[in-house]
């Protein structure tokens, strides 16, 4: 793999990198829900990536969204 995973990109759909790095990490959990094998392969271009590749790239692409809850909120799942 000598891709990187578009980090400028995903930058700008949130205020910070620690919100990025919170919104990966969920993103991660998602895409290990799916199946326990740490690689995914790219359906584009055939070849396997991780998911926490796939889960920046998903940010980047606006593919998920990253939703702030409010202070007091509790999230469901």
């Amino acid at each position: 793999m000598d891709r990187r995973p578009r980090l400028e990109e995903a930058l700008k759909k949130v205020s910070s990198r620690y919100e990025l790095v919170h919104a990966c990490a969920k993103r991660v959990r998602q895409l290990m829900e799916q199946g326990e094998d740490i690689f995914i392969r790219d359906k584009a271009r055939g070849e396997l990536i991780k998911k926490t590749f796939q889960a920046i790239e998903d940010i980047a692409q606006a593919k998920v969204r990253v939703v702030k809850l409010k202070k007091g909120s509790q999230e469901n799942g």
